[in-house]
């Protein structure tokens, strides 16, 4: 690994450490599995040497290497079997600490996508189909179907569509 400046390691850590951990959240839905992703997503960024354009290209590239990670560990997770009795010491994943976070968590995948980045992270429809490789078109059709579902689970009305979740 070559030698990074502490200063700008420390500045890395702090930019996108809880970015990372609540993306692999909404995905992963297990606070151990999201920092152990934070940690692989963080060592890539200060050992790749990449070189970024603006602040928010390297923001998308963290983001879309989290993404990738989560999807990874997903896809290496269902390849793992473990004998029941094994599962009994697991210890069980940290609640939500809200009600909201808990209906986002029930939707599917590509709703919980879309819906976080729009919504937590403020990116627009446009720069999530840039994120995620999708269009534009089927990320507003994923926030639209995700919000209805949202408004289903959280129990109808009072929650708006507006931007403040």
């Amino acid at each position: 690994m070559k030698q990074m400046d502490p200063q700008e390691a420390e500045r890395l850590v702090n930019a996108y450490s809880d970015l990372i951990l609540r993306l692999s959240y909404t995905y992963l839905k297990s606070t151990q599995d999201g920092e152990d992703i934070c940690q692989t997503v963080l060592l890539k960024l200060l050992a790749g040497g990449e070189t970024f354009e603006s602040p928010e290209h390297e923001k998308a590239w963290v983001i879309r290497t989290a993404i990738n990670a989560c999807k990874d560990e997903l896809r290496a997770f269902r390849r793992r079997a473990v004998p029941l009795e094994a599962a009994a010491e697991a210890a069980a994943p940290e609640p939500p600490q809200s009600h909201v976070l808990d209906g986002v968590m029930a939707l599917p995948e590509k709703y919980r996508e879309a819906i976080y980045l729009f919504y937590y992270e403020g990116y627009s429809i446009d720069e999530i189909a840039a994120l995620t490789g999708r269009s534009g078109a089927a990320v507003s059709a994923h926030l639209s179907r995700g919000r209805k579902k949202l408004k289903t689970i959280l129990g109808g009305d009072g929650y708006g569509a507006e931007r403040t979740v």
